[in-house]
């Protein structure tokens, strides 16, 4: 897939052709870095975002495996680092909340009023980017029109579907902390939902992963359960996935 000097998309930095036939591109879009992934097809591929967790930045080994793996199936993926993480500077404030947490998980001290105040920024200022990025990835020969795919990060992904209509169907990961503004907007999320959860997730809740899923207004919602810790999530995930989104984005 190509990408015309007549689109307004383009700060591609760098690009390498994978053995699967995959192209990936690094771009930038304003200051924000991200990666597209591109499948050998000639028809227009339908578009996931694949928003990573908290702190950790875009080529992170599992997201990006990930993503190789969607693209290869017919899609293109795309990702960007979300204020402070990745390639981009670092806030003060954010990293001062994250000291505090490290603090108080180690002396046993509760932590929600602390993952409040660090998450729920994050939330707000990650949204508008990942919108522009969106409006962007969309006026590219060789990607669909819509619906758009979202997949990864919990918090992010319900603000989104939430906010955007051009979301057409959703897979999250139950790990991570959820802000409470983020689980009364869960209703409002009414797309096909794909809900993974570690059984065993160390530091998330079990129970609030169940309510949570319990209150998303989505009339199509599945939730797989595994067990094994936070980062035990089965390779066959990655199978199913791809069938869920194939049902409602192809």
């Amino acid at each position: 897939m190509h990408f015309t000097d007549s689109a307004p998309f383009t700060h591609f930095t760098a690009e390498q052709h994978l053995a699967d036939g995959v192209l990936e591109r690094e771009f930038l879009l304003g200051d924000t870095p991200g990666t597209l992934w591109t499948p050998p097809t000639a028809a227009p591929a339908p578009l996931i975002l694949m928003a990573h967790n908290n702190g950790l930045p875009r080529r992170e080994a599992r997201l990006v495996a990930r993503a190789r793996y969607t693209a290869a199936q017919g899609y293109a993926v795309a990702t960007i680092d979300a204020p402070g993480c990745g390639d981009r500077p670092r806030s003060a404030e954010a990293e001062r909340a994250r000291a505090e947490l490290r603090r108080a998980m180690q002396a046993g001290e509760p932590v929600d009023e602390i993952f409040e105040a660090l998450v729920g920024p994050l939330v707000d200022g990650a949204l508008p980017e990942w919108r522009a990025t969106l409006d962007a990835l969309l006026t590219l020969p060789g990607i669909a029109a819509g619906p758009v795919g979202y997949s990864g990060w919990t918090a992010l992904g319900i603000r989104l579907a939430a906010a955007d209509p051009r979301i057409g169907a959703a897979g999250l990961f139950a790990g991570g902390y959820v802000p409470r503004a983020q689980r009364e907007e869960a209703r409002q999320v009414t797309v096909p939902l794909l809900f993974l959860l570690q059984w065993d997730d160390e530091g998330n809740p079990r129970q609030r992963a169940l309510d949570l899923f319990d209150a998303f207004g989505s009339r199509e919602k599945t939730l797989h359960a595994n067990l094994g810790g936070h980062t035990g999530t089965p390779a066959f995930e990655l199978e199913d996935g791809s069938r869920f989104y194939d049902r409602h984005l192809k």
